[in-house]
């Protein structure tokens, strides 16, 4: 009786009722390589967190190399916990993202200064949905915005997209020397650009009104 008690008692508490507790993952970030991550990494490993992703990166900085690192090796039953959700994500839109792609791994996510941010919860998950509708909005606000931006600058006369390589008069003076026996490579090079380039220009429809033109002026 004494030896059953003493390995029921040398069990870690969580088995001790049956139940396992679930692996705590923490993720803590800074702006600038000048601020520090101890208050973070403090708060994380108070809270249970037995590995901790370390992240130097801006918030709307899509290349968060840690952050894919974690979100790439959850597992199922796993608790991704941040100190605050600011340190997850700058926008409604990203902080959905990021959190519906941990519950889609069978995961899930906590904030240790919002606790309505709590995906284990009834509360969490309905704010879950909530923001979800949130980033629904916000994306559709982006998409006007950028629609109005386009449309004022067209009207102000600006062109949209890349500023062309070759000038007009450089697409007359390709189309000559193609016309004249020189080889794509060639005139690629003075230009310095592809001979595709020289192609497209030659054949395609921006070159087919320079020939029309030089067939004109002639």
């Amino acid at each position: 009786m004494r030896k059953f008690v003493f390995l029921v008692k040398s069990l870690p508490s969580s088995l001790q009722d049956g139940k396992t507790v679930s692996r705590k993952i923490g993720y803590a970030r800074v702006s600038t390589i000048g601020q520090t991550l101890d208050v973070q990494l403090q708060a994380l490993q108070d809270y249970g967190c037995t590995k901790i992703f370390r992240e130097k990166a801006g918030g709307a900085d899509a290349e968060r190399i840690q952050l894919q690192k974690l979100l790439k090796g959850l597992s199922k039953g796993e608790i991704v916990v941040v100190t605050r959700i600011d340190r997850l994500a700058r926008s409604t839109f990203d902080l959905f993202g990021i959190v519906k792609e941990i519950t889609q791994k069978g995961a899930q996510f906590c904030s240790i200064a919002e606790p309505w941010a709590d995906t284990m919860t009834s509360t969490g998950r309905l704010m879950l949905a909530v923001l979800g509708g949130l980033a629904d909005v916000e994306r559709d606000l982006i998409r006007t915005r950028t629609a109005e931006g386009r449309l004022r600058a067209t009207r102000r006369g600006v062109k949209m997209g890349r500023p062309a390589v070759i000038a007009q008069a450089q697409r007359h003076e390709i189309i000559r020397r193609r016309q004249n026996g020189e080889t794509l490579k060639m005139i690629a090079q003075s230009y310095g650009i592809s001979a595709g380039t020289v192609s497209r220009i030659v054949t395609g429809a921006d070159s087919h009104r320079c020939r029309k033109q030089l067939t004109n002026e002639d």
